[in-house]
């Protein structure tokens, strides 16, 4: 059962087709879930395109109990190693701009 107030957290909760890309799960394996109970969801909608929202939580619990904590470790390392790239790379990109700022800067004194 989700806590109150679950739904409105940020990160707490997260559509099917984001739980497909981030988890490797398919639709299947979350209706299976939702039909077992053990996925609570809502149904909602974007500009007549139907969609299901589950928490995160619950998925994740899913996963593990399905798939096994090990494929759920996987995944979450995974994600996490693709977050940290994309930081690094957004970094260095700042930091050439910062530099090549400096360099201009310093040429016109």
């Amino acid at each position: 059962m989700a806590e109150h107030g679950e739904w409105n957290q940020k990160g707490a909760t997260l559509s099917d087709k984001t739980a497909m890309k981030d988890y490797g799960v398919d639709r299947e394996f979350i209706l299976k879930g939702i039909r077992a109970g053990k996925l609570e969801f809502q149904e909602r909608s974007i500009n007549g395109n139907p969609y299901v929202v589950i928490l995160r939580r619950q998925l994740e619990q899913h996963i593990a109990e399905e798939l096994g904590s090990d494929h759920l470790s996987l995944i979450l390392n995974q994600k996490k190693i693709r977050t940290l790239k994309k930081e690094i790379k957004e970094t260095r990109l700042k930091l050439q701009s910062l530099e090549l700022e400096l360099a201009a800067l310093e040429k016109k004194e």
